[in-house]
């Protein structure tokens, strides 16, 4: 077997009643045989595989705040109404105190409390693998890491902010937090956290997704959570929406604004947010925190950090531990944001004050937006599918501390099915824009004879994503090519490498080639390339044959 470096957490189970001498004595001849762990379930072991000396890794016991280091601090967000910049009781409606505090501070750390790092004890620290598999199907030099955080009970990072948020509103005696999602992660980690702390949890779902994800809807429910879809009759927000256009898919902004109707309205009741905002960003980073551990144990220093963004809490995770030691001089990674070319705020949007909703009752917040209004084509990265991005990353980008790209949904689940056969882990399909990243930067090390260093972030699975994978494998099957890679030495240019099915050659070919017979969009399938090698013959057999008759 293959060897694969990885830090993971095997959390323990308690001893049953019937675990004698002899099965005690079996697991630890065999441990690989048995689930079972012989400590009680308040002693977490820390189990680690491929590392020779290495220290047990502790649950971060801080948040890190990268605000307080930067140079030039964020612009503050203003009042809808006023357009002055907001004060901390003007968010008093809407979020838990605490949670203001958070979302306003400059400390550098923020203690995480005991009661939330316990719940987090059920899946952190979350494990950081080497994906061998990849870079021999690659036959890169490049070394790959990625850091995933699907091994939460919500399947996704999400839960990092969730539980937080629930257990702040539960310390000041709230009894209702309400929310929007997307894809659904947000909401069934939202669901999850309410769960655990006794909190009435309502959702409202994008249209597009609650139609297609039903499995994330009934996670949900079977938290005890209500979900809605989005647009919905019950907010004044939702039956606008539905007047103007009742076959609306919906949006994070239109979900978001009757979420924020609900809790506005009601005492008891406060708005949960998933990304987007400080306190958000600040809760996601022990994946960053964990992860600059487990690459100091691993000897290793990454040269690019790459992750998907929508709103940005994934990506903020992972990479703002590291901007601060980038910020120290320390290290020197290329950090790179992938976002969906169907919603690319970072790449295409323009950098101003906008609402963070669809209805415009959020303060404005500077950032890059494609516009509050913007309605996104329902792509499969439901949770990508958000027209503005996290100030605070807005405002590093226009610092220059990262750089943003945007891959187009074709080439995203290439990528995971080429991830999925060689490293046997189905990708959600937000952190496939990830991966296709990873696999373009780990083809460039391949023709340069780089050894670059690449980490990655893996967000969360996509086990209830697998009807976007039967579209996907589908439309590929029909076809007579398969799409192999995008030759990043020539992304300007748009050239694909394809391997024909029938006699197996591997060329590449440019978009203009591909369009003879087919136009390369998001929603199209390719055609063979063995038809238009024909027709490219036919053609040129042609253009002789009329030369020579003049």
């Amino acid at each position: 077997m293959m060897g694969t470096h990885c830090i993971f957490s095997a959390n323990s189970l308690p001893i049953s009643p019937r675990f004698n001498s002899k099965d005690l004595l079996a697991e630890k001849q065999w441990p690989w045989r048995y689930g079972l762990s012989t400590r009680p379930m308040n002693v977490r072991l820390r189990a680690r595989a491929g590392l020779e000396g290495d220290k047990s890794l502790e649950i971060p016991h801080q948040w890190y705040n990268l605000i307080a280091d930067l140079p030039v601090k964020p612009p503050p967000p203003l009042h809808p109404k006023t357009h002055e910049p907001v004060k901390p009781e003007d968010l008093s409606p809407l979020f838990a105190q605490e949670l203001i505090k958070q979302e306003v501070t400059s400390d550098r750390f923020i203690d995480i409390p005991d009661e939330v790092r316990d719940v987090y004890s059920l899946w952190r620290p979350t494990p950081l693998i080497r994906a061998r598999r990849l870079e021999k199907l690659l036959d890169t030099p490049a070394r790959i890491y990625y850091k995933y955080e699907g091994v939460s009970p919500a399947g996704s990072h999400k839960p990092n902010s969730a539980v937080p948020q629930a257990w702040y509103n539960v310390q000041e005696g709230i009894k209702n937090v309400v929310t929007e999602t997307g894809a659904g992660q947000w909401g069934s980690a939202l669901a999850f956290a309410c769960s655990i702390f006794g909190l009435g949890c309502e959702v409202w779902q994008v249209a597009a997704s609650y139609d297609s994800k039903p499995y994330r809807r009934l996670m949900m429910q079977t938290w005890g959570a209500k979900v809605h879809s989005s647009p919905s009759m019950i907010t004044e927000s939702g039956k606008r929406i539905l007047q103007e256009d009742p076959s609306s898919p919906g949006s994070l902004g239109i979900a978001i604004s009757e979420a924020v109707e609900v809790a506005a309205k009601n005492a008891d009741t406060k708005y949960c947010l998933g990304s987007v905002l400080n306190h958000v960003l600040l809760h996601q980073t022990v994946i960053g925190e964990e992860c600059i551990k487990q690459m100091e144990a691993l000897g290793e220093t990454p040269d690019v950090i790459i992750g998907c963004t929508g709103g940005g809490s994934n990506f903020a995770g992972l990479s703002f531990p590291f901007i601060r030691e980038k910020l120290k001089k320390k290290i020197n990674p290329v950090i790179r944001a992938v976002e969906p070319t169907a919603c690319p705020s970072l790449t295409k949007g323009v950098y101003r004050y906008d609402y963070g909703d669809t209805a415009g009752m959020t303060p404005l917040m500077k950032m890059h937006t494609l516009g509050h209004d913007f309605v996104p084509d329902p792509i499969h990265a439901g949770g990508l599918r958000y027209h503005g991005m996290a100030p605070l990353l807005s405002h590093i980008y226009e610092l220059g501390f990262m750089d943003a790209i945007s891959i187009p949904q074709t080439e995203c689940f290439h990528g995971a099915i080429q991830f999925a056969r060689s490293e046997g882990l189905i990708p959600a399909p937000e952190p496939t824009h990830a991966i296709a990243a990873t696999i373009r930067e780990a083809l460039h090390c391949k023709e340069t004879g780089e050894a670059k260093v690449i980490l990655t972030a893996m967000c969360g699975h996509g086990h209830f994503d697998l009807t976007s994978y039967e579209k996907y494998l589908q439309e590929t099957e029909s076809s007579d090519i398969l799409l192999l890679e995008v030759a990043p030495q020539f992304r300007n240019s748009n050239t694909w490498w394809c391997e024909d099915k029938i006699d197996q050659n591997k060329q590449r070919y440019t978009n203009q080639e591909l369009s003879y017979h087919y136009h390369f969009t998001e929603n199209s399938k390719p055609v063979s390339i063995h038809n238009y090698r024909e027709a490219s013959q036919r053609e040129a057999s042609s253009n002789s044959s009329a030369k020579h008759t003049h």
